[in-house]
């Protein structure tokens, strides 16, 4: 590795639906010279057996700063790896579902909901990330990268995945610098990730914020049919409908960008060779 290099690791525990293309935002055109990823995962299981392994492997690689990705960040394997973490004094920042809002904000004596997060660790919440529907008479391979594949849209069209790239580039310039930076502790509501997506027409802002909604929104519908409902008539139904609505999501998602697209106001923000993030928005413009 040449000296200079920034090593970003990235740690996938389970799967959501940012996970896929975290460790690929930073790098889209594999150009840049001053930054190294590598990406440890234990695949699907997100018990401490199974993420003990990769949080050891990525531990010894030694990254500058460290992305965790997983569903529900307060569950037992997510909660010992960023323990661990922390106890290697690596920067770290978690990105999680809805559920995991409870890995990051505890009761204090009063009885309301106030922020825990060691220093030197931050954390980005999708609540649009939603569960997918993971009843065995519905979800198959096919079913389960369909939804996966909404989903990625409607992050990535709605402004969501933007505003990761802004966040780790912002961390990842303070360190290099060598100073103190301030780690991101957010939740991503539609209101932040439209505003990530600069969008220059308002009817595509009123679409991609109606795709984050129905996309937040099917979480209650798969939770309900995987944990709470027993009947098999009502529970395959609901975990279907979920689907459908995520689909719904990510064809709003893409009239959005087609709206930008029409009017030649698609935001980019490609990085240089060099780390810098360029932008444009004329399709015949090159990025400054």
């Amino acid at each position: 590795m040449a000296s200079g290099v920034f090593k970003l690791g990235v740690l996938k525990l389970g799967c959501i639906g940012a996970a896929p293309l975290l460790d690929l935002l930073l790098d889209e055109r594999a150009d840049r010279e001053d930054l190294e990823v590598r990406a440890f995962t234990c695949g699907a299981k997100l018990d401490p057996e199974s993420c003990a392994e990769p949080t050891a492997a990525i531990l010894a690689y030694q990254p500058q700063l460290l992305l965790l990705v997983s569903p529900n960040a307060a569950l037992g394997g997510p909660a010992n790896s960023r323990k661990a973490v922390a106890a290697a004094g690596i920067p770290l920042i978690t990105l999680s579902d809805g559920p995991s809002k409870k890995a990051f904000f505890k009761k204090n004596d009063e009885g309301k909901q106030v922020m825990s997060v060691p220093d030197g660790q931050g954390f980005m919440i999708f609540p649009a990330d939603s569960m997918i529907g993971a009843r065995r008479e519905f979800l198959d391979p096919t079913e389960m990268a369909l939804f996966n594949a909404d989903l990625i849209k409607v992050l990535a069209a709605t402004g969501v995945l933007r505003l990761v790239q802004t966040e780790l580039d912002r961390v990842i310039e303070s360190l290099r610098a060598g100073t103190a930076p301030t780690y991101p502790r957010i939740t991503v509501t539609p209101d932040k990730a439209v505003a990530a997506g600069g969008f220059g027409n308002p009817y595509a802002a009123a679409k991609a914020y109606a795709a984050l909604s129905i996309a937040e929104s099917t979480s209650a519908v798969t939770a309900d049919g995987c944990f709470k409902e027993q009947d098999p008539a009502r529970y395959i139904r609901m975990v279907a409908a979920g689907h459908e609505m995520m689909r719904s999501a990510a064809r709003l998602a893409d009239e959005a960008r087609e709206l930008e697209k029409g009017a030649d106001s698609v935001l980019r923000t490609p990085h240089g060779s060099t780390g810098a993030v360029r932008q444009k928005t004329r399709l015949d413009a090159k990025p400054e």
